[in-house]
């Protein structure tokens, strides 16, 4: 479970810092520019930590898939940036693709219900 909090808090960094980079200009305004850097450390540390029990690809996916869609939303309150139909069919198609992943997988679901097994050498 700890996992998945390391992938939530890497996802709502990356997105941060996405938003950060936005306002950054092309990294000419010195305050954005420094929360991109800080952000995108801290979703890149937490990434790290949830790779030592999420398979890569599966945790790649969920990041990538809930990143997507938590930064078209940004995209739309925050920057009121518009998508046209097939912006959102193809997000939604990239969130069920996740959703796929995470409800379904044998893979995410063992590691959702069995710990990492500790191993020591004899």
């Amino acid at each position: 479970m700890t996992a998945w909090i390391y992938l939530a808090v890497a996802i709502v960094a990356e997105v941060i810092g996405t938003s950060f980079l936005k306002l950054s200009e092309g990294f000419t305004r010195t305050g954005p520019s420094i929360g991109v850097i800080l952000c995108y450390m801290l979703a890149f540390y937490m990434l790290s930590l949830t790779l030592k029990t999420v398979p890569v690809g599966v945790a790649y996916a969920v990041w990538a898939g809930a990143g997507v869609a938590l930064i078209t939303l940004v995209g739309l309150i925050a920057f009121k940036q518009t998508l046209d139909l097939p912006a959102v069919v193809g997000i939604a198609m990239i969130v069920g693709g996740v959703l796929v992943i995470h409800i379904f997988s044998d893979t995410v679901a063992r590691d959702r219900l069995d710990p990492p097994v500790e191993r020591t050498e004899p």
